[in-house]
């Protein structure tokens, strides 16, 4: 291949991130201290990562690090494939977002692995869902920042280190929504096809209302690109967490800042997301920026992709 995939441009340079281990249940376990970069280099593309495992309980002797990653990628704008010998499947790009399935021989799991660029081209949300078989075992997740002259520059290593200790900070924190403060989550965001085209975009509205401490009445609105209202009550009980209708139903698990759903409509619409809070700190404030991508089913056959930022509201 003569010049790089559109992704690969997307993330040239250096990612620098803090991601939380959690173990199945969603218990914060340590952070991996990572340093990552994707290298295109005479029509050949190899992903780096290098970094360790501070913390991790029992998990520590499987995916602590022994030695630096680095993987082939056949890299094109419909299918990247990963060649090993670390990393072994495929990424399929949507935009600035990537879904990745594939299995890793040294941490003996199998990932499904989300990386969604934000608007601001320089902030990228990772998450890996860890999996032996059909059980999930575990989860990696955070937020990196990127940079191309680290090793050099005293102002971007003040920067990334500045990044980091909010990352640290924040890494542990619970996904809980603001329980006493009505308002909404909104923004324009991105609609790709499963053919991987860009539909446009959709204006999403994500209006809560606390019923008490642990109910909200979550109203989610799309209009553009794609349009439809739904309604439903959800329920938290600790890090889950439960749509109960009348007009969406499903649940959600939460590693962290991230919840991890799966959401029915009442006809034929699925839909598998994630919802991040960026900006979550330990207290009270649930953050004014969540991270969101939507996947689309039509039935069992995925119909779309969404994926963006939206900024918080308070209710007038």
């Amino acid at each position: 291949m003569a010049e790089p995939s559109e992704w690969q441009k997307r993330i040239t340079g250096e990612w620098h991130g803090r991601p939380s281990l959690f173990d199945a249940t969603g218990t914060w376990c340590g952070y991996e201290d990572i340093r990552r970069s994707s290298v295109f280099e005479n029509g050949v593309t190899t992903y780096y990562m290098d970094g360790g495992l501070t913390g991790g309980g029992p998990l520590a002797g499987q995916f602590r690090l022994g030695a630096p990653f680095a993987f082939g990628v056949k890299d094109a704008d419909d299918n990247r494939v990963y060649t090993g010998p670390d990393f072994y499947g495929t990424g399929q790009p949507y935009g600035s977002f990537v879904d990745s399935h594939y299995y890793g021989p040294g941490w003996q799991v199998d990932l499904n692995t989300w990386n969604q660029i934000l608007p601001d081209g320089q902030t990228q949300v990772y998450s890996s869902v860890l999996y032996q078989g059909w059980s999930v075992v575990g989860c990696f997740n955070g937020v990196y920042t990127r940079s191309h002259d680290h090793d050099e520059n005293p102002q971007t290593q003040a920067r990334v280190a500045d990044f980091l200790a909010a990352e640290t900070r924040r890494g542990p924190v619970p996904h809980i929504m603001p329980t006493k403060q009505a308002g909404a989550y909104a923004g324009s965001v991105e609609l790709w096809g499963a053919d991987q085209k860009l539909r446009g975009t959709v204006d999403i509205r994500l209006a809560l209302e606390p019923v008490d401490l642990l109910h909200t009445r979550r109203t989610i609105t799309w209009s553009g690109a794609l349009n439809r209202t739904a309604t439903a009550v959800a329920r938290r009980d600790g890090n889950r967490l439960f749509h109960e209708g009348p007009e969406v139903w499903g649940n959600a698990i939460a590693f962290g800042r991230a919840a991890f759903g799966s959401l029915h409509f009442t006809d034929v619409v699925k839909v598998k997301t994630r919802e991040v809070l960026i900006d979550a700190e330990p207290g009270m404030s649930a953050g004014k920026q969540l991270a969101v991508v939507y996947e689309l089913f039509d039935g069992n056959v995925l119909d779309g992709v969404m994926h963006g930022l939206l900024e918080w509201e308070d209710a007038a």
